[in-house]
């Protein structure tokens, strides 16, 4: 199996991803977190480049190689982590660097990724990305699109619906749909894509006061939901 790269959702820190690179290294892949810190994130807020970010994982990528000797690997992109590896693996430049990583990409499984937005601080990012690299872009790429259903959006005085409307409304443009609780189902998957929707599995690991965690909270990366998407490794 080809040794695997998890770039973190926004402003999330590698740290969130450890339990799912100590599952996926236990699968018999060898799995490496791309080591961002919150404050990484800072100098991207309000829809500015994600230049760092796309350094970070570009080091990290290379050292794998390196230490690997392997000619590819596989990105596991989570959240706004997934479209950002599209911009990577692009030979457009972005900002007046050209990153043209798609030879040493594999597969490309994006988790509960916003791939498109109609949120104003997301455009110029987003529009980059799906203009010069449409749907499943490269050939030569596994693109694997993993959704997640588990609340329904409403206008609501429940918070965690009202919370995921508002969040569906602005990312695909209606709020009465089903989706992760962040991200709707219909912007995280891509024609052309692999596209799965997973039952019951919700946006982050972490509850909030909109999202509360159940007895049962799964995401992305809980064992269950892994398994499935897992099997798309290469």
């Amino acid at each position: 199996m080809l040794p695997t790269v998890i770039l973190p959702g926004y402003l999330a820190p590698a740290k969130d991803y450890l339990n799912l690179q100590h599952q996926l290294i236990a699968l018999g892949t060898d799995a490496v977190v791309v080591p961002l810190r919150r404050q990484d994130w800072l100098v991207t807020l309000g829809g500015r480049p994600v230049t760092n970010i796309l350094q970070c994982l570009d080091q990290t990528v290379q050292q794998v190689l390196q230490r690997t000797q392997a000619t590819q690997v596989n990105i596991v992109g989570h959240s706004a982590g997934g479209w950002i590896a599209r911009i990577y693996m692009g030979s457009e430049p972005y900002c007046g660097q050209v990153w043209q990583a798609q030879p040493w990409v594999h597969s490309l499984i994006s988790l509960g990724t916003p791939h498109t937005s109609q949120e104003q601080w997301t455009q110029r990012n987003l529009c980059f990305v799906n203009d010069n690299y449409p749907e499943a872009f490269h050939a030569d790429v596994n693109y694997i699109c993993v959704a997640g259903k588990a609340l329904y959006g409403r206008r609501s005085f429940r918070l965690a619906q009202w919370f995921s409307y508002s969040s569906y409304q602005v990312t695909c443009g209606i709020g009465e749909c089903w989706g992760d609780g962040v991200t709707p189902i219909t912007s995280a998957h891509l024609a052309g894509a692999v596209n799965l929707t997973l039952d019951h599995v919700w946006h982050s690991p972490h509850s909030t006061q909109a999202v509360p965690r159940t007895s049962q909270h799964l995401w992305y990366g809980s064992a269950a939901a892994l398994k499935i998407w897992s099997t798309y490794l290469g």
